[in-house]
């Protein structure tokens, strides 16, 4: 991570600005992105500003305002932002071609060499290379013409050439620079528009094909790898059982060579002439060492099953892929808006802020919005992974990609198309498939020391025996040979990439969002979580709990009464009330105007009597005496947590009632799933005092409760468990638990379908209020760690059996492909089983 506290001396009587980072640096998603530490060594050098940092994924602005008032340094900071977002861009751009997990090493390697590239991640799984760049060097185009020369395409990059600025343009002012580069930007993506010959042909060749082609359209590179074993077996067996002439038999091996080490070929080479030596370095050079030998046969067999290998497992991850393209499907292309009285059908990019969108019954819902007419039941799916539809209704929000149910509805747009929840997670699911977790971490290290030492070894192996007089020349190369292939990493290259998609994928499907293979990871290795209570454990919002009327009148009529005095009140003990006397469909009278006694409660006139609702002080300076059976009752649920509310006609009391924050129905199954499947320490943290506590504790399921804490408190309680277990989740809402969830191992937070923020701070996001997809997400953490170490044994297994059986001449060089390309699609296969995974 950059240094971002530059210049941070705070002076006695500063100030302190604090903006949120999309804000001020649009397209920085990152707290390690280099334009954050440009930005605060710009604006700090400003007059008047003493320091700025980064702060809990916020920028602060430390300032005096006698030397720069908070408007100017508001227009400062936007101003600073705005020309390092102009200069310093960030792109994610699709790759097409890839068919190995080397591939991304390769074009990382390359794309990191030219001028102005400042970083570059390629991700193989997703097809996705992320790349920020100076503009004022470089450009998209120029980028994608650098992956095209390796063998591989951006789709809709054109031949657009690098610019090249004079050493005023490079240093002058931003503006001027920044100007005249965005008009070359746009000039050269119109340029690629008007498709050259040769793009037109690289989309062809390499692009996406029309799904109504033929299947030999569709599938070019199956195509050559299965027309390459077709070769290789007339050769082979028209020379061993039916007298082919060797000269006719080895241009049968010349084209199965061509055709199966196209792809191939068409990679490494270009990567090897930039210095760098892969994993498919290692095998083309081992089907080159077999041809200039003599073994053609051996050599064509390798490159057949290489190629073959390589289609199959593209096939494979396809299918994880799918999985998160179905859910970018899900959006309608057009939505039916109401304009000047009619319905008109616009494409959803179109439209804005405020619109109506009108939902008929079946169809998706194309916005995020909120419902102003119209009933029905929504299947949310495709959002939080609820399996039974929720009843909306007006003023209820719903999601675009939903479904609506037998209902028509009228839909204020509050978010656009790029900005709605389904958008901003698959967004959040593809920024997680391309962060590294700690197991394909070790890979890549791996891998960097391994391929020299095998060079090294191989070397060894072909010179030294012939040296030394005990083997022949032939025998000793052809070994060397065998081993260069047994020793290639491609398994142990795919053992985490496919395992975290995979696991990635059927989250989302599940309402769950896991934002990086990191937290993956750390999520199946968790022994405690820790909870908040209210709004987690519980439903975060009061409920009429008991109704205790007073003399003769019924608990229909107390709780009447009460309602239509509350029902002007927006207090959230009024309004459960409010809610409960809805729910059993009573009657309420009508009321006067509603008097609000700070402290005390509420009064108002009801059938012409005043009615008091409100704390026994408030009886009391009425002089209104509560009946000893009743305060017998109150003594009790206040020992419970309850919170009561007295309610008084005229001079008489005539009853109560009792509030709660009620158990979620699943907290207490979905707290004994995690115990079921190995988390054995269930923490509940709450300010709430320690009596109302120990009541929810036993009832929620959890093992310990902490009481009284302070926001500070639940941060210590934290780092007490860390210390304790190691390993440690917190589970909140994401709002007002973010210092916890910020100092747990993993942040989870609830609800997030609904809550910006919480999408934003949480590690791990349940889209649904339900706390019943934790236990799911734990054990699918838990299952992909068991299948990367699967994995991860499978590859170096192999690796380890066949690296000596090949030096020392126990297998030859098809049993080493054999197994090689084997061990692959078994790693692939096996970590295609999450797509399928189910809790018990």
């Amino acid at each position: 991570m950059p240094e971002v506290n530059s210049q941070h001396a705070v002076r006695p009587g500063d100030k302190m600005l604090r903006l949120q980072i999309p804000l001020v640096l649009p397209g920085v998603d990152r707290e390690d992105d280099g334009c954050i530490a440009r930005f605060t060594e710009r604006v700090s050098g400003q007059t008047g500003v003493s320091g700025a940092h980064l702060d809990g994924g916020n920028l602060c602005l430390h300032y005096n305002p006698n030397l720069v008032p908070l408007e100017k340094l508001e227009r400062i900071a936007r101003d600073e932002g705005a020309q390092i977002t102009a200069r310093f861009k960030h792109e994610s751009l699709v790759v097409k071609g890839m068919d190995c997990a080397s591939c991304a090493a390769s074009i990382e390697h390359a794309v990191k060499r030219l001028p102005g590239v400042l970083s570059v991640t390629v991700n193989y799984a997703v097809e996705k290379l992320k790349v920020e760049y100076d503009s004022t060097l470089i450009n998209r185009d120029a980028i994608a013409i650098e992956v095209k020369k390796l063998g591989y395409r951006i789709p809709g990059a054109g031949a657009a050439t690098v610019p090249k600025p004079t050493p005023h343009d490079a240093h002058a002012g931003h503006d001027h620079a920044n100007c005249g580069h965005e008009s070359h930007v746009h000039e050269g993506h119109d340029h690629a528009s008007g498709a050259s010959e040769e793009d037109s042909h690289a989309e062809h060749e390499h692009g996406e094909v029309d799904p109504n082609a033929s299947w030999f359209r569709r599938n070019p590179e199956l195509v050559r790898s299965l027309a390459a074993g077709a070769l290789l077996a007339i050769g082979f067996f028209g020379e061993q059982f039916f007298g082919l002439l060797p000269g006719v038999a080895l241009g049968f091996y010349g084209c199965a060579y061509a055709l199966g080490g196209y792809d191939l070929a068409r990679h490494t080479v270009p990567t090897v002439l930039r210095g760098r030596f892969d994993v498919e370095f290692l095998m083309l050079l081992g089907a080159i060492g077999a041809g200039c030998l003599g073994n053609w046969a051996e050599g064509a067999f390798l490159l057949f099953l290489f190629s073959f290998g390589h289609a199959l497992e593209g096939f494979a991850l396809d299918s994880a892929r799918s999985a998160i393209g179905a859910l970018g499907k899900l959006t309608p292309k057009v939505a039916r808006i109401k304009q000047n009285g009619a319905e008109i059908e616009v494409p959803v990019e179109q439209i804005q802020i405020g619109q109506i969108a009108v939902v008929r019954p079946g169809d998706r819902l194309p916005v995020d919005g909120k419902i102003i007419a119209g009933r029905s039941a929504i299947d949310q799916s495709p959002i939080t992974g609820e399996s039974v539809p929720v009843e909306k209704e007006v003023g209820d929000i719903v999601f675009a990609g939903t479904i609506n149910g037998d209902g028509a509805l009228e839909v204020e747009v509050t978010k656009l198309a790029s900005d709605s929840t389904i958008s901003r997670v698959l967004e959040m699911v593809e920024e997680a498939q391309s962060q590294k977790a700690p197991s394909q971490t070790f890979t890549d290290k791996f891998e960097k020391i391994f391929v020299p030492c095998v060079l090294g070894v191989t070397f060894l192996a072909a010179t030294m025996p012939p040296l030394l007089g005990w083997m022949e020349w032939r025998p000793a190369l052809f070994r060397a040979i065998s081993t260069v292939v047994a020793a290639s990493p491609c398994a142990l290259a795919l053992a985490t990439p496919s395992a975290v998609l995979a696991a990635i994928a059927r989250a989302a499907q599940n309402g769950v969002l896991i934002k990086g293979g990191v937290h993956l990871e750390n999520l199946g290795s968790l022994q405690a979580i820790a909870f908040d209570k209210t709004g987690t454990l519980t439903r975060g919002k009061p409920e009429v709990a008991d109704i205790l009327p007073v003399g003769e009148i019924s608990s229909e009529e107390l709780l009447a009464i009460a309602a239509a005095v509350e029902t002007r009140s927006s207090h959230p003990l009024a309004q459960a009330v409010v809610r409960r006397a809805t729910e059993m469909k009573l009657s309420l009278p009508a009321s006067g105007d509603l008097q609000t006694l700070k402290g005390r409660g509420a009064q108002a006139e009801v059938g012409g009597q005043l009615i008091r609702i409100g704390n026994a002080k408030m009886m009391e300076e009425a002089q209104i005496a509560l009946p000893e059976t009743l305060i017998a009752r109150l003594q009790i649920l206040s020992e419970s947590g309850k919170p009561t509310m007295i309610v008084a006609r005229g001079p008489q009391i005539i009853g109560a009632v009792a509030l709660a924050d009620q158990i979620r129905a699943e907290s207490k199954a979905a707290l004994a799933k995690l115990r079921e499947i190995g988390v054995s320490t269930l923490v509940m943290l709450t300010g709430d005092n320690a009596r109302v506590a120990a009541l929810v504790a036993p009832q929620a399921g959890v093992t310990e409760f902490r009481g009284d804490l302070l926001p500070e408190d639940k941060v210590a309680a934290i780092q007490a468990l860390l210390k304790q277990h190691g390993q440690v989740a917190m589970v909140g809402d994401g709002v007002n638990d973010a210092p916890a969830l910020a100092n747990a191992t993993v942040g989870i937070a609830m609800g997030a379908g609904g809550t910006d923020v919480a999408l934003e701070t949480a590690d791990v996001a349940l889209m649904a209020d339900d706390l019943s997809k934790l236990p799911f997400a734990v054990a699918l953490s838990r299952q992909a760690k068991f299948i990367i170490r699967q994995n991860l044994w499978i590859s170096l297994g192999v690796i380890a059996i066949l690296v000596p059986s090949t030096l020392f001449g126990f297998a030859r060089l098809g049993i080493a492909v054999v197994f090689h390309e084997g061990s692959t699609l078994v790693v692939v296969a096996n970590a295609l089983r999450l797509l399928r995974f189910r809790l018990r």
